[in-house]
């Protein structure tokens, strides 16, 4: 697929073009025209001749030429009959601005429309989006009436709305872009097809996408890997702004996973697997893309600050450390140099205080000196304006620092009125700057993130080859042929088993005989639960037992089940799972949910407390080890499995080894829509399931 035809068309109709001025087929002809495309326009509309000094075509079988692109502004139930007559004439692509489909429950027109293009190897844009522009090429092909200034930053957005205010923004902010979209509904044209081609797009450096929703994970995280750390990589970031942070999917959900699982809570897992960074307002998408766009793509992790201010140093310095990045310890030598042209009462240590009283040449000593720190590995200036501050010469220093360093630098220019030369001279010589100091670290922090993630090497999936798929097969099919879906406790420990996943001695007894026969054999103690397919949890209905032995084992089998018949008397109730007693130790919790991106597991704090901590964390399958390690160590509660007061340190790699084979399992068999093994407990020896269930389609 050639999106070329998107952003250097030699030929555009318009289809709906208007006389009728502020309507969108009026505007899309009068930004061609007037902002300087210098292809061939072919306005479409039966109603009139001349429009922006252009002939209007009464209809699209009149075109003497070839159209490579059509944009559409008409009724949405004309557009497929319209698309097959721009097809005769060569178009390769179409965006349809026209609302009416998806978004006002007109899903079939949409479609329809979709298929129709597919069928014709037309590239659908849209429906009910705001069209396409290229700066560079000088086509505005759009209703926005403003032509943004070339850059090297592409905008993808879901929102028409959006992308007007963003153009509009980015005037003033010095942002440049390489190629601008909106995508609308999505028919047919979504995100990953876009980005795999801004990313081989020479004139793009960074890609900005605002987007409502994303679709199938892994295949967005295998490509993003690809991209930005495949052999000889480019690395090229990605930053969303994505809307809609609310739990999705809260009904028919019974696991722990599901119900601690939210819309968010997904995409953080996939923007933390794929790379992604996340700008949660449109002002750090900003300062995002400038950062990003405006500094060259290096390892960070030390930050030097320079400021005029006490107050705004301090701030400054919390949000780097809060940000996860660290205060460089200046160099000896450099703290000589700085003692020898600041006042004795400024700081020279990090962050670097010039007093209120520094001008720009002050500034620009300063700033020379931190850039030759060899402890430094990034900048950021403060400056607030007071009565000699001397904003412009101060943003002219860093310009000239810029001219001989390569260190990443952001600037905060605190104010407005009083700084604005300074920002100006900035913006023109494309130094990143922010009005506020806090957004500057975090803006830097996400730059160091994704620079130092770009840097790893792409791993293979976890994989075990002492697994049984076959019987896991042969299970869920005998299931599916008897209508069953949900696999408790006993039934699951088997799937459990043909995974290898380490288990405690366990056996099902449907009679005290067989209970007391079993007890003989374990010559342990063993904990006792209620088997039925009715009953989710177990202690509510008095469904557990601790300490079972030979001497009590058939007393306990016959009091549970008349326990349990009177708490659940509807239960269907098939006998009681005897298992080993487990060993002290910290109880986990692992487990799945599938939703609309793909299946995500789970990892976190178990036992009866999961749904009180809800110190869970998430990550989509398949999993590298990479991905299981971060889903151990980013726990609030990780400290427990290190050993505290006394207690040993588990043994993480079985704590791995769990969570790669439970992605081999729900990668193998995608039918399966929720699991949960709580609790999941880990020792100094190793970590074993004592309880799971299961769920599948």
């Amino acid at each position: 697929m050639n999106l070329d035809v998107l952003f250097y068309p030699k030929s555009i109709a318009i289809i709906g073009a208007s006389s009728r001025e502020k309507t969108v087929g009026n505007d899309v002809v009068k930004n061609l025209v007037q902002q300087g495309y210098q292809g061939k326009i072919y306005p479409v509309n039966p109603k009139i001749d001349q429009l922006y000094g252009l002939k209007v075509y009464r209809d699209v079988d009149d075109i003497e030429g070839t159209v490579e692109l059509t944009v559409f502004a008409i009724p949405a139930k004309f557009v497929a009959q319209e698309v097959k007559k721009v097809a005769k004439k060569g178009a390769q692509a179409a965006i349809v601005i026209s609302a009416g489909f998806k978004e006002t429950g007109n899903v079939e027109l949409e479609e329809e429309l979709a298929a129709t293009c597919n069928k014709l190897g037309i590239i659908l844009v849209g429906p009910n989006c705001l069209g396409s522009i290229n700066a560079e090429y000088h086509m505005n092909a759009s209703f926005a009436a403003i032509m943004p200034p070339v850059g090297d930053v592409a905008f993808l957005s879901q929102s028409g709305a959006l992308c007007t205010a963003v153009l509009d923004y980015a005037k003033d902010l010095g942002v440049g872009f390489s190629k601008f979209l909106s995508i609308g509904n999505k028919a047919a044209l979504n995100e990953l097809d876009l980005i795999k081609y801004l990313h081989a797009d020479p004139k793009t450096r960074v890609i900005c996408l605002y987007t409502e929703s994303l679709n199938n994970a892994p295949k967005l995280i295998a490509t993003l890997k690809e991209l930005n750390r495949g052999a000889g990589a480019t690395p090229k970031p990605v930053i969303i702004l994505k809307s809609g942070r609310t739990a999705a999917g809260a009904g028919a959900i019974a696991s722990h996973t599901g119900s601690l699982s939210s819309g968010d809570s997904a995409y953080q897992a996939l923007f933390a697997q794929a790379g992604i960074i996340r700008a949660n307002s449109v002002s750090e998408l900003f300062d995002l893309a400038q950062v990003f766009s405006m500094n060259q793509m290096q390892k960070v992790e030390t930050v030097t600050i320079i400021t005029n201010a006490g107050g705004p140093g301090v701030l400054t310095t919390d949000a780097v450390i809060e940000s996860g990045l660290q205060m460089a310890e200046l160099a000896p030598e450099t703290v000589t140099k700085l003692r020898s042209f600041l006042p004795a009462s400024a700081s020279t240590h990090n962050p670097v205080d010039v007093l209120g009283d520094a001008v720009g040449e002050v500034y620009e000593q300063t700033i020379n000196a931190v850039a030759q720190d060899p402890n430094t590995d990034a900048i950021i200036v403060l400056l607030t304006p007071q009565s000699m501050t001397e904003p412009a010469k101060t943003a002219s220093a860093v310009v000239k620092m810029r001219r001989v360093s390569k260190k990443p630098i952001m600037v905060s220019l605190m104010g407005k009125a009083l700084v604005a030369a300074g920002v100006k001279i900035l913006e023109k010589n494309q130094v990143a700057v922010s009005a506020f100091p806090e957004p500057t670290a975090q803006a830097l922090a996400k730059f160091a993130q994704f620079s130092n993630w770009s840097r790893e090497k792409n791993e293979a999936f976890l994989s075990y080859q002492d697994v049984d798929k076959v019987k896991v097969a042969q299970i869920f099919a005998k299931a599916k042929s008897q209508g069953q879906t949900s696999f408790p406790e006993a039934e699951a420990m088997e799937i459990m088993k043909a995974y290898n996943f380490p288990l405690l001695k366990s056996a099902i007894a449907k009679s005290p005989q067989e209970a007391l026969a079993i007890m003989q054999k374990f010559n342990c103690q063993a904990a006792m639960k209620i088997v039925s397919p009715d009953i989710l949890h177990k202690s509510d209905v008095g469904g557990v037992s601790l300490d079972v032995n030979t001497k009590n084992v058939i007393n306990e089998y016959e009091a549970m089940m008349t326990r349990v018949a009177q708490n659940k008397p509807e239960a269907k109730l098939k006998g009681v799972l005897l298992m080993e007693m487990a060993p002290k130790g910290v109880e986990l919790i692992l487990g799945i949910n599938k939703n609309t991106l793909g299946t995500m597991l789970m990892f976190g704090l178990g036992g009866i407390y999961v749904e009180v901590f809800k110190d869970v964390n998430f990550a989509f399958a398949p999993l590298t080890r990479t991905d299981a390690l971060r889903l151990i160590n980013s726990l609030r509660s990780s400290k427990l499995l290190e050993g505290v007061r006394g207690e040993a340190a588990v043994n993480k790699e079985n704590i791995i080894e769990a969570i790669g084979r439970l992605s081999q399992l729900v990668t193998d068999f995608p039918e399966i829509v929720e699991l949960d093994i709580n609790p999941l407990l880990a020792t100094a020896s190793g970590a074993k399931v004592l309880d799971a269930r299961i769920v599948i389609e």
